[in-house]
């Protein structure tokens, strides 16, 4: 008799095992891509390297580097794994924790490989060294090149061709040179000589138009400077007095990696009855959105508590100074 085991498949394991796949994938396109609860790996734009050693041209790239300090959440891995694995972002999300928890473990007692971007170990100091790899370039205009070795150029050849054509005397290069080319030469020096007259005339006349030129202008100028309007019934003065308000303290309702996701989260706010809006990128390359902006410390901290305890916990203050 046969028994039909029933076997449930954990698709998390299926999608962290694809994880280091979907960073390499999104370092073509962002300068940054974070992992949530371990770290960020971030991209700088170099310029082509020449080795004059050993001769070695080397393209424009992409420096893969990480910084450990950068976990908190942005969203933009996981909407990708959600949107390439067609599951939810929860789900996602929970398939990345676990992943960043199998590497943390493997950290523990040895080296930790990611296919396509780099190896982590641990050093004494319980920190975390990052080499990242280098047969991979992420910068996408210059893909198709790659390093290449040039031999460098001798000289030595030229030279003592230079030399063999030395040798020749002037005597024997007087009597070799026929007739015509001295007079082919003399015609050459008496075209010269007028072409430069011709010319020395151009330049003259062209230096005079442009200095009468000059001195009209600079009587025209005169004249409106010395010419005089006499308004007979002037306007009365009108004083402003303008008290310009500063919005310093922004309640931040989060920050997105794609400005697509940030309008989205505006428009939510607004329908909400919130006086929301985007209050620009930061340095991190995220674009903020708030829920509202105050002038006074104390309404702005009044409304955050109000905030915490009826929309979001995660919301929180922003102060700008001017």
């Amino acid at each position: 008799m046969c028994k039909f085991l029933n076997l449930k498949v954990d698709f998390t394991i299926f999608v962290s095992m694809t994880l280091a796949t979907y960073i390499s994938d999104l370092l073509y396109r962002y300068e940054c891509v974070i992992v949530p609860n371990f770290g960020g790996f971030v991209t700088n734009e170099i310029s082509a390297k020449v080795n004059h050693f050993t001769h070695t041209f080397s393209p424009p790239s992409k420096q893969l580097t990480f910084n450990s300090h950068l976990q908190n959440n942005d969203g933009l891995l996981a909407n990708y794994v959600a949107t390439i694995k067609n599951i939810s972002y929860l789900e996602a999300m929970k398939a990345i924790e676990k992943e960043v928890n199998s590497w943390k473990l493997m950290l523990n007692s040895e080296i930790l490989d990611l296919e396509n971007i780099g190896s982590f170990k641990i050093n004494k100091e319980q920190k975390i060294i990052f080499e990242p790899i280098n047969s991979l370039n992420y910068l996408t205009s210059s893909f198709g090149l790659g390093t290449y070795v040039s031999p460098a150029i001798k000289r030595e050849v030229y030279k003592e061709k230079i030399k063999q054509l030395e040798t020749f005397s002037a005597e024997e290069t007087k009597r070799k040179t026929p007739a015509f080319i001295k007079y082919a030469a003399t015609a050459a020096i008496l075209f010269a000589l007028g072409t430069v007259s011709w010319n020395e005339y151009q330049k003259i006349a062209y230096k005079n138009l442009v200095a009468e030129t000059e001195q009209q202008q600079k009587k025209l100028v005169k004249t409106i400077q010395e010419a005089t309007f006499v308004i007979s019934n002037p306007l009365p003065a009108i004083t402003l007095n303008i008290i310009k308000e500063t919005y310093n303290y922004h309640i931040i309702a989060g920050a997105f990696r794609e400005p697509e996701n940030a309008d989205k989260k505006l428009q939510q706010l607004l329908e909400k009855g919130y006086n929301a809006k985007i209050l620009g990128v930061n340095k991190w390359n995220l674009t903020e959105v708030a829920f509202e902006s105050f002038t006074n410390e104390n309404d702005a901290i009044n409304k955050l508590r109000s905030i915490h305890k009826t929309e979001s916990e995660d919301a929180w203050l922003l102060v700008k100074e001017f």
